[in-house]
């Protein structure tokens, strides 16, 4: 599969040192080398043993499969007993067919519910009842250096489980579609293609991230989205087999602007989104926006290139007039404008 797989974070308000004292009966104070050793060990394996009877194996064909087609992998977890099953878009994203094997050894058709490159993120569905869900846990109190734990079906390797830390918080990842997704998890929890979908989970056993990618040639640098937003997305794509975003019906760039320019309008950013091309009959033509104009600021946030646009323009401005700043030659405009729904995935 062209993208591969990655990785995740740790749990809220735990103090590791004391948790793991806890595992193996230990006081936390002045452990030896081999009661850390066992500590560090009993807890990935109660994560692992906890989080491995959700995770399963994903097949998709293309096409219809065969010699027309093609065929690919990954991994995905259970996160509702009734067979919701949380995935990346890049594993399932246009497939003709998808089955998930179950961690007892049970293949089942999946239904594909939604996908949105945007965030690289899917759900499919199975038609079983009494599933065993993951503990969905809170990335935003995920700390750097807790202990995340990989678990996936890499290269077909059933229920493979990897170790690490969280390495770092709130970085972005390009997505397939060319945004930016923000607030993703950075790991050295090893991962392989076929991770792709798997969870990230932290010493509880609770989901922090799914994991989505590494950086090739490098070792110990993956990424997983943040769980908190799988679950808005799940949640939207549950609802409507898509997630709903603005936009303004233009085509742009983003440039670097003369330093005379920021001083002169006192900017804050150094850059801007010029527009290239504007749709007939779309809100940027509407709103009076006219090519070669370059936009600074949405309703108060300053725009500093592309993915600052996409940031700002959520489903919540569908419909919604909005504050648009442009400059126009030497001159600085201020219009409205009412952004239309896109979907994705």
């Amino acid at each position: 599969m062209g993208f591969s797989s990655l990785v995740g974070v740790a749990g809220p308000g735990f103090d590791q040192s004391e948790g793991l004292a806890d595992a193996v009966g230990t006081k936390a104070t002045g452990p030896n080398d081999g009661e850390l050793l066992d500590a560090y060990s009993h807890a990935v394996i109660h994560a692992a043993e906890r989080v491995s009877p959700s995770v399963v194996h994903i097949k998709v064909e293309h096409g219809g499969g065969g010699r027309n087609g093609g065929r690919g992998s990954g991994s995905g977890f259970v996160f509702t007993s009734n067979g919701y099953i949380l995935t990346n878009s890049h594993v399932v994203h246009g497939a003709s067919h998808v089955e998930a094997t179950l961690a007892d050894g049970r293949k089942l058709p999946a239904d594909l519910i939604g996908d949105d490159p945007e965030t690289d993120l899917a759900v499919v569905r199975v038609h079983s009842q009494g599933l065993t869900p993951v503990a969905l846990g809170d990335s935003q109190a995920v700390r750097v250096g807790q202990l995340a734990i990989a678990i996936g079906h890499p290269y077909g390797f059933q229920c493979t489980v990897t170790a690490g830390v969280v390495s770092a918080l709130g970085r972005s990842l390009r997505s397939r579609s060319g945004r930016l997704i923000d607030d993703v998890l950075q790991t050295d929890a090893a991962l392989n293609p076929g991770n792709s979908g798997g969870p990230l989970v932290n010493s509880r056993g609770e989901a922090i991230g799914v994991n989505s990618a590494v950086i090739l040639p490098a070792q110990g640098i993956c990424f997983a989205i943040a769980i908190n937003t799988a679950k808005y997305v799940a949640g939207r794509l549950i609802r409507d087999g898509w997630v709903r975003r603005s936009r303004i019906g233009v085509h742009v760039q983003s440039v670097t602007l003369p330093a005379r320019v920021i001083r002169r309008h006192n900017l804050t950013t150094e850059g801007g989104v010029l527009i290239v091309a504007i749709e007939p009959g779309g809100p940027a033509e509407h709103a009076g926006i006219e090519e070669g104009d370059v936009i600074v600021g949405l309703d108060g946030h300053a725009v500093a290139g592309i993915d600052d646009l996409h940031r700002y323009l959520t489903d919540e401005r569908v419909g919604v007039q909005t504050p648009l700043t442009v400059l126009r030659g030497e001159t600085r405009q201020e219009l409205a404008i009412v952004p239309h729904e896109v979907r994705g995935g």
